[in-house]
């Protein structure tokens, strides 16, 4: 399996706390993925991920823009080339720059991703 990044459809998050944040599985249950799923998101300028934590870890790959990530209760610049590690029980968000938007790549484990039941992780 083979996807483009650039070449796959996005479609709106649907959560609490959520403003212009658009996500796709790019690898996952749906094509035989047994462990971990891959996750694009793309945040609109001024947009942001609700502010939440959950019970499992995940690892972030900023592609492109910049914004700010809210992390172990402290505000942290990001942008295109970043790597993170959020652990698991971590409340973190995600927040475009209001004059650029922001894309990055999220890994989580494969049975916690239910279509985007766990957006902006």
């Amino acid at each position: 399996m083979i996807r483009n990044i650039d070449e796959t459809p996005l479609t709106p998050v649907q959560m609490d706390g959520v403003e212009g944040a658009r996500m796709a599985i790019m690898v996952g249950r749906g094509d035989g993925a047994p462990h971990f799923s891959l996750r694009q998101f793309d945040v609109e300028q001024g947009g942001h991920t609700p502010r939440h934590a959950h019970d499992y870890e995940h690892e972030v790959y900023v592609v492109s823009g910049a914004g700010t990530l809210f992390l172990a209760g402290q505000d942290h610049a990001i942008r295109g080339g970043d790597v993170i590690y959020v652990p698991a029980d971590e409340e973190h968000q995600f927040r475009a720059d209001r004059g650029q938007g922001l894309r990055f790549l999220c890994a989580v484990p494969v049975e916690r991703n239910c279509g985007g039941a766990t957006p902006g992780s």
